[in-house]
């Protein structure tokens, strides 16, 4: 390929969620940008300067040169295009591509000679090459690594994070030849203030983002056990932590629900690669089943707390505060929350549940549930504080308290309170 001027270069990004929105926006402070997504809601909104996923504020959305669209025709000039889609898992817990798939499909379609193609998206080692270059190839009709080229470049943002932003977290970069890789390192270390990594190639690149999020996966799995343990003990597992994190190599790790849409999801994209290669993994699916099933566990313990007060069960009250993946963002993808709402339900016992953070019609769209606008006083048996959003802290575990009944417990399962204040903690 001939020498592109980083300074002439017009991106275009393929997807605007949490990952494409905040790459976008750092890319046009030095580039062309086109933002693109197919939702073209999403685009309406973006051009009226709103984020709902509230990793960017309208004055810098308005004030932005994005030209935000859903039209093919306003990335054909592109030279350089920059995919960001969401790769989740289906319902068997397999890779879904089809995501990345459609987004290879698009660009294909515009591909020019010389274009390069940066991938993102979370995959298991060998998708890019494997999946994702036969599909821009046969769209465009061009030739891998002859007429158009291909980088790999794992996001690494943290969805309502406000202190680790896109340009203070270390970037990984890969391209499909060296000088491709040189390229694609000097693109992003022209934007990454904290500095970039350059792999030595596509499949170390991926395989490094998918292991990030499997061994933070592994280290809840154990305390998740530890806490079961300590459980049944009658230890409180908040109290142990405190004690053995005195020591200086001891891992500050938590116990608690494990959702979103990278730590419960990425582990899968590993193992799904391992068993196609013939080799069944153990330690990993065997956290993957743990952090799984903590949902139950935190309801069995609701409703065992519950029976013990002499209520029936069917006549008690639950508030669960709470329905993100995590605290201080609006994302509900992939939450565990929702399975601890179900288990509960199955009991029959009735379940309010009260987020500040969430969109009421896209918690009614995705899993049909009806959120709470207030929480009514003296009104529940327990109340599970599932989330650590601010707005929770704030109120205090005292007003918390005051919208139970006489009897509620105060079910703490992200020990943000003392654990001398709650009632029962994880």
């Amino acid at each position: 390929m001939s020498e592109i001027n980083l300074s002439n270069l017009n991106i275009a990004i393929i997807g605007l969620g949490y990952v494409g929105l905040p790459l976008a926006l750092e890319f046009s402070k030095k580039y062309s940008v086109v933002g693109f997504d197919i939702n073209e809601n999403r685009i309406n909104e973006l051009s009226d300067g709103l984020d709902e996923t509230n990793e960017a504020d309208k004055n810098e959305l308005l004030s932005s040169d994005i030209l935000f669209s859903s039209d093919i025709l306003d990335i054909k000039s592109a030279t350089c295009y920059i995919i960001t889609v969401p790769t989740p898992i289906d319902k068997n817990k397999d890779p879904d591509l089809q995501p990345l798939v459609a987004a290879s499909e698009l660009v294909g379609k515009v591909l020019k000679q010389d274009d390069i193609v940066i991938y993102e998206s979370t995959v298991y080692p060998g998708a890019t090459e494997e999946v994702c270059v036969p599909v821009l190839a046969e769209k465009s009709s061009l030739k891998y690594n002859e007429s158009f080229f291909v980088g790999y470049s794992p996001e690494r943002i943290n969805p309502g994070d406000k202190e680790h932003r896109l340009q203070d977290i270390t970037k990984v970069t890969s391209g499909s030849n060296p000088r491709i890789a040189s390229w694609v390192d000097a693109l992003y270390s022209s934007i990454i203030l904290a500095g970039t990594h350059k792999a030595s190639s596509i499949k170390v690149a991926e395989a490094a983002k998918v292991i990030e999020n499997t061994q933070r996966d592994l280290n809840i799995a154990l305390i998740n056990e530890l806490a079961i343990i300590f459980d049944r003990l009658n230890i409180n597992t908040v109290d142990v932590l405190a004690a053995a994190g005195t020591k200086w190599n001891f891992l500050p790790f938590s116990p608690g629900l494990v959702g979103g849409h990278c730590i419960g999801v990425d582990p899968y994209y590993l193992t799904h690669k391992a068993q196609a290669i013939g080799y069944e993994p153990e330690v990993i699916l065997a956290g993957r089943r743990l952090n799984d099933r903590m949902a139950d566990f935190i309801a069995s313990k609701s409703i065992n707390f519950i029976t013990q007060q002499d209520i029936d069960i069917t006549q008690a009250k639950i508030l669960v505060m709470g329905l993100t993946f995590k605290e201080n963002c609006p994302d509900i993808r992939n939450t565990k929350v929702i399975d601890v709402i179900s288990a509960l339900k199955k009991q029959k016992t009735s379940v309010d549940i009260y987020d500040p953070w969430v969109n009421k019609e896209i918690a009614k769209k995705e899993y049909n549930l009806d959120m709470l606008d207030d929480i009514k006083l003296n009104s529940y048996n327990m109340i599970i504080v599932a989330v650590g959003h601010d707005q929770f802290r704030e109120l205090g575990i005292e007003q918390i308290r005051k919208f139970g009944k006489k009897e509620c417990a105060i079910y703490d399962l992200k020990n943000i309170f003392p654990s001398d204040q709650a009632d029962m903690q994880l």
